[in-house]
């Protein structure tokens, strides 16, 4: 149990059969490291073809397979057709591999394309052999058809049934059971405190792995479980069969019943592996470069009062998820505040004489980007908050019903509120409302661009007069 606010929050059990509820969520983890796995061959097995493909080409024109050409061609191609190419590796085309040639086909022909445009603008399609270049494409799509027709008969027997983890949550009403959904029935959820960060946190971990939930359930029980599921990062949906009678456009039907979408579930693949990429490189970099300066404030705050050099608070993370962020310790270990109830402030006596540089300097974010290196965090994204954080004399989450919603990504050591100017102490209903605000700006009109804007803003308000 935990206090926050002077109320005792208990991890509560969703359900009397808790074996029953969510019980998907083991095996669903494992399908889709499975499916990762397989996407990755999937890959692998594309790679093999056009490096196959350009060295049967080369022997057919010029007597050996890896002639420099071949070999220029191949390095030229596959970067630009992975990118292309990265949306096909989908759970659909591991059942149904034709699926996925014609989007492969072209994607290798656009890259095709692509290099000789460049090649044109550097004049260099003189030095070219287009006679390698027609044998090796024809010859690198039919070894694409053969290794994926092989790979096919694989992961149908893998996947007999369905690749995706698609569970249908049936909460005190009858409905019919569809194919490839598991099917949960609850005879009554207990009513749930859906604001309760710790509730969302047992829920999220059991939904983990599950790639989309449809639940079924009384018209007066949709708005809670449409919050609950606002910020889990799954695919969700509810079935509302009045949708039947309006014969809204484009609607998704399941056991017959139409269903409205209220989740998205994560970023696409490409742009969660993209966006990964950048922050191994950055903070692997980052910390190898800071090392030094971080030892010293370890250090000082050592020599400056007495307790550990770092500091570990629980904060609501992916997904509604609680994880343990880390900072480097600014207050007195006899006055730390575990839950975040109180707020640092200007004149804080709780503060230590280094605590107040490293805060002023934002120095004690450091050990953040050991948080971003395991997967907890990012560098950009919504700033995780403390779970006992006040807005003037309520809790964040009981401000705005959407404050979930911007758990939908990952937190990050930066966001569109800090630069902003959106920090330090929330007296009022309305510091929370400007971060919430910009924090669903922001997951609303993401791009990597907006994310390389956010890293040049920050440096302008590393040192903020709202940073104390």
């Amino acid at each position: 149990m935990v206090e926050i606010k002077g109320v005792i929050l208990k991890h509560v059990s969703f359900s009397p059969r808790p074996d029953n509820l969510f019980s998907a969520a083991a095996q669903a983890s494992t399908l889709r490291r499975l499916r990762q796995r397989c996407h990755v061959t999937s890959a692998g097995l594309d790679v093999l073809a056009i490096l196959g493909g350009f060295s049967l080409a080369s022997s057919l024109r010029f007597g050996h397979p890896m002639a420099s050409q071949a070999m220029t061609w191949v390095v030229a191609l596959l970067p630009i057709f992975w990118i292309f190419n990265a949306p096909t590796y989908r759970a659909g085309v591991l059942q149904k591999w034709r699926s996925g040639i014609v989007p492969t086909f072209g994607s290798l022909l656009s890259s095709v394309l692509i290099v000789l445009f460049v090649s044109f603008t550097l004049k260099a399609t003189d030095e070219l052999s287009r006679l390698l270049l027609f044998y090796g494409v024809a010859a690198s799509a039919a070894l694409m058809v053969v290794l994926r027709a092989a790979f096919g008969r694989v992961t149908s027997l893998l996947f007999p049934d369905t690749a995706m983890t698609n569970i249908l949550v049936v909460d005190s009403i009858e409905v019919a059971h569809p194919h490839g959904m598991q099917l949960l029935t609850l005879d009554r959820v207990p009513d749930m405190q859906l604001n309760d960060p710790f509730v969302l946190d047992q829920l999220a971990r059991r939904l983990n792995g599950v790639d989309s939930v449809t639940v079924a359930c009384p018209p007066e029980r949709r708005t809670a479980w449409a919050l609950a599921l606002k910020g889990i990062d799954v695919r969700a949906q509810l079935i509302v069969p009045e949708l039947d009678e309006i014969g809204i456009v484009g609607q998704h039907h399941v056991a017959g019943l139409s269903t409205v979408l209220i989740s998205s579930g994560p970023m696409a693949t490409r742009d969660r592996l993209l966006k990964r990429t950048i922050d191994l490189c950055i903070a692997s970099v980052a910390l190898v470069f800071f090392a030094p300066l971080m030892i010293v404030v370890a250090c000082a705050i050592k020599l400056d009062s007495n307790g550990p050099a770092l500091f570990q608070q629980h904060r609501v993370g992916l997904g509604n998820r609680l994880f343990s962020m880390l900072k480097f310790r600014s207050m007195r270990i006899e006055t730390t505040d575990l839950s975040g109830n109180r707020s640092a402030s200007r004149d804080d006596d709780r503060i230590t004489r280094v605590g107040r540089f490293i805060r002023a300097t934002s120095l004690d974010e450091l050990p953040q980007l050991v948080n971003v290196l395991v997967g907890n965090m990012s560098i950009v994204g919504p700033r995780p908050h403390a779970l006992g954080s006040l807005a003037g004399d309520e809790l964040f989450w009981e401000v705005d019903v959407r404050y979930h919603h911007r758990h939908s990504c990952k937190p990050g050591l930066t966001g569109l509120a800090q630069v902003r100017g959106f920090r330090g102490a929330t007296p009022r209903r309305d510091d929370l409302v400007n971060r919430l605000q910009a924090d669903l700006e922001y997951l609303n009109g993401w791009s990597m661009w907006r994310d390389f804007m956010i890293m040049l803003s920050t440096m302008k308000v590393i040192v903020h007069r709202n940073a104390y």
